[in-house]
């Protein structure tokens, strides 16, 4: 007896690509010269059946920084007494999955659009912690600046191998003075030079 297919079962073999298939196969090659061409030959598809997924390089970073995101977000949240901690575990996380895939740091460190979506999260989570060490809203935002950019040029200087002097940055002493400065207050003034004269 034959038996009728499923109500709503599609038939035949499954879609060869996925977004997580294409992230997963992007992660495991240097990003800073990776092509859609070659991407879609490690994927073993044609170039027209990766652009039916990802329309260009600026939407694979996207789909990448969707996954790195999650990865990097502490699962707890910020708290008065643990503020620190969070944005300490934070930023290792970031340091250790960003400099993990060749190129990566680089690129979120040149000026470029983010993708709004990952780039919300991460933002008002450490705008979070800051609001929890007691800044006030315009603070807090201030303090996500001053972390997000000091830890991504960071992390984009030492992938792209920029040295600081004659012996390696270290990131632990970068992020301990970093941590130590934020939440940002109001600053003391710092004439600029053509203000000190006359």
């Amino acid at each position: 007896m034959r038996t009728m297919p499923q109500a709503g079962r599609k038939q035949g073999r499954p879609p060869r690509l996925s977004r997580d298939l294409i992230v997963a196969t992007a992660l495991t090659t240097d990003l800073g010269s990776l092509t859609m061409r070659e991407l879609a030959d490690r994927l073993g598809v044609s170039h027209s059946a990766l652009y039916r997924w990802v329309r260009n390089r600026e939407d694979l970073f996207h789909m990448i920084s969707d996954v790195v995101v999650d990865r990097i977000l502490p699962t707890t949240d910020p708290a008065p007494d643990t503020w620190q901690a969070w944005l300490a575990e934070l930023a290792w996380s970031m340091h250790d999955e960003f400099l993990a895939v060749p190129g990566y740091a680089v690129h979120v460190a040149l000026p470029h659009t983010h993708n709004p979506h990952s780039f919300a999260r991460l933002r008002d989570r450490v705008i979070a912690a800051f609001r929890a060490a007691g800044a006030s809203p315009e603070m807090a935002e201030q303090s996500w600046y001053v972390f997000g950019l000091g830890v991504v040029q960071w992390l984009g200087a030492r992938q792209a191998g920029v040295e600081a002097g004659a012996t390696p940055a270290r990131f632990d002493l970068f992020l301990d003075v970093l941590l130590r400065g934020l939440p940002v207050r109001l600053p003391v003034a710092h004439p600029r030079p053509q203000d000190r004269e006359g």
